[in-house]
Order: structure tokens, then C-alpha cells, then sequence
């Protein structure tokens, strides 16, 4: 996949308001491989919506989402299903991990699925992110910074190109940011992948190539 296109999407809680101001809702705007996005938001402005109409969770939308030129209208279950396991992996920004699973057999229910990454590059991102001593660990023992980086370690055990990553370091302070920025970074470099990242506030310092307001 080499682009994901909005046109003239807007969510339907929305639909009555006359004063959207925005660089993505009711435009038209292209995420194109290999670039990377900031999406700057306020409260309540769609942020997490945006997110999870691209990726097919949600549809209660107006206008379309475009993926090289297909409508992600037409796509059946086989087709969202191919498009999650090889070409847009997301970090939620409510993480959506197993609290009652370790760490590490969160990021291995993928990994499992995908075969997409040796245990030891795996163990390496945990040490990396400073969790290795957390990897057994129940995830619901763990803090939430902590559990966003176990989120982070698991939507890159998969091919993909385009990540999301909605809010993916609120509760980190800027060392453990860096450190998960450059994993990111590395990685979507590594495939090739474009990176849409969003914000209320604090966000990844990572050289982006655009800026949109939402």
C-alpha cells in the first residue's frame, strides 16, 4: 500500500456543526508511504476516530477513505483482515493489551501470527525501552507508560506500511520518548513505512515531513 486518501471525510457526530476548522476533516488528504505525520489535535476534535476509521474499527463516517485508489467501502472481512497483518499496524491510545497476560505473550500473540520477528530482536526493544525486567511480568502489575511501550514492541512485530500511533507516549518521560521514537523511526525506515503519529499535546520528537492540524 502506498497511500491512504480522505476525502471529504467528516464523522457523523459531527455532521451538523458549521464550523470545522480542520487540515484533514471534509478535505482532501493524502498519507503517502515512506513520510512521516504529525496530527495535532484538541479534546475531542476526532482524534482517536480518525484512527480507527482508517484502520476499519469504526465507520460511522461521511465521505471516504481511500487505500491506492480503492474505497475501504468495498473491502469484506478477508480484506480488512489481510490489510491489519501486513500493511497498517496501530498503537491504540487505550492500548488494548491482555492484563491478565505477561508483557512478553502480549507482543507474542502477534508475533505468533505474523513470524515476523526473532525472539532476541525482541528481547533487544524490551532492554532498549528499559521493561526487560517487566517482560514476564502480568501486564496489569505494570504502569501505564510502561504498558505503552509493550503496545509499541507488539504493532512492530508485524510487516506494515503504515503505523499509527495514537498518542504513543502521554505517560513517558523524554528519555523513554527518545528511546521509542528511535525504535519507531528505525523500524518504519527499515520497511519502508509511513507514520501518522497524534497529539493533544506532547508528542515523539521525530523529523516529520508534515504537520496537520485537526
Amino acid at each position: 500500500m502506498n497511500s491512504i486518501t480522505l476525502d471529504n471525510t467528516l464523522p457523523n457526530v459531527f455532521l451538523r456543526h458549521t464550523d470545522i476548522h480542520s487540515d484533514i476533516w471534509l478535505r482532501q488528504v493524502t498519507f503517502e508511504k515512506g513520510k512521516t505525520y504529525l496530527v495535532e489535535a484538541s479534546s475531542g476534535t476526532g482524534k482517536s476516530s480518525l484512527c480507527s476509521f482508517i484502520i476499519g474499527y469504526r465507520k460511522d463516517y461521511d465521505g471516504d477513505i481511500i487505500f491506492d485508489g480503492r474505497n475501504s467501502r468495498e473491502l469484506d472481512v478477508n480484506d480488512w483482515t489481510a490489510l491489519r497483518q501486513s500493511h497498517i499496524s496501530m498503537l491504540f491510545q487505550e492500548l488494548r493489551l491482555f492484563p491478565e497476560l505477561t508483557a512478553m505473550e502480549n507482543v507474542e500473540i502477534k508475533n505468533s501470527l505474523t513470524h515476523f520477528k526473532q525472539p532476541a530482536e525482541v528481547k533487544q526493544w524490551f532492554e532498549a525501552l528499559g521493561i526487560a525486567d517487566k517482560m514476564q511480568s502480568p501486564v496489569r502489575q505494570m504502569s501505564f507508560g510502561q504498558q505503552q511501550r509493550v503496545a509499541m514492541i507488539r504493532a512492530l512485530v508485524q510487516p506494515f506500511d503504515f503505523l499509527l500511533a495514537d498518542e504513543p507516549v502521554s505517560h513517558l518521560d523524554d528519555e523513554n520518548s527518545a528511546a521509542m521514537a528511535d525504535i519507531m523511526m528505525t523500524e518504519a525506515r527499515r520497511q519502508g513505512a509511513g507514520i501518522v503519529v497524534t497529539s493533544i499535546g506532547k508528542h515523539m520528537h521525530v523529523p516529520y515531513d508534515k504537520t496537520l492540524h485537526l
